[in-house]
């Protein structure tokens, strides 16, 4: 296995501070910012990815969340992109449906070097009832800036879903045993003829 495949990333924008650490090959999942639907996203992201993650954000929630997830996605995406180092050895490519209760989420991805994200999710319409109410329109934000920064291919597809939690909470377990998969060191070259990813 790849040693040391870690990253550590601070963000500072007049919206938002950021400071994030990621192990791709496991470790502690701590996740704080200020917006609780997002952290138990967040941590089952973490936890079902196998990966070791904490983040700590302190956001303008005083204005809106948006800054907050958007923020959070891109530098979860820089440190990916890092951590994945030269990508020699990995599977690359990874594909899984993932229900809880009524909901089904499909994803695939592809470590490609490319970013691109298709997202074809329709929620029922209401937020999230948390405190404070989360918007789950926010998580197109999130994973487009995610899979941007990472420079990934991502689809994201619900296949079926009446409850809104439960479509988010399936799309991002799927993401993360999805990662998971396509991080795994399968060899020693890289999976591209082109021998760059």
């Amino acid at each position: 296995m790849t040693n040391n495949r870690t990253a550590t990333r601070e963000r500072i924008t007049a919206e938002t501070s950021i400071a994030l650490s990621l192990d791709l090959d496991g470790g502690e999942v701590t996740v704080a910012t200020g917006i609780p639907f997002f952290d138990h996203m967040l941590n089952q992201l973490g936890r079902h990815g196998g990966f070791g993650l904490q983040v700590a954000c302190t956001g303008d929630l005083a204005i809106d969340a948006h800054h907050t997830v958007e923020d959070v996605g891109i530098t979860l995406g820089d440190a990916f992109a890092e951590a994945l180092g030269d990508k020699a050895g990995v599977r690359r490519f990874a594909s899984v449906a993932v229900p809880l209760d009524e909901a089904l989420v499909e994803v695939a991805l592809d470590l490609s070097g490319r970013p691109f994200m298709h997202y074809d999710v329709e929620f029922p319409g209401q937020k999230i009832l948390s405190d404070p109410p989360f918007d789950p329109q926010l998580i197109e934000e999130f994973w487009r800036a995610f899979s941007t920064s990472a420079q990934i291919t991502l689809h994201l597809v619900l296949v079926r879903g009446k409850n809104t939690h439960h479509i988010v909470e399936a799309g991002f377990k799927a993401v993360a045993r999805a990662l998971r998969d396509a991080v795994r060191i399968e060899g020693h070259e890289v999976p591209s003829t082109k021998g760059t990813l």
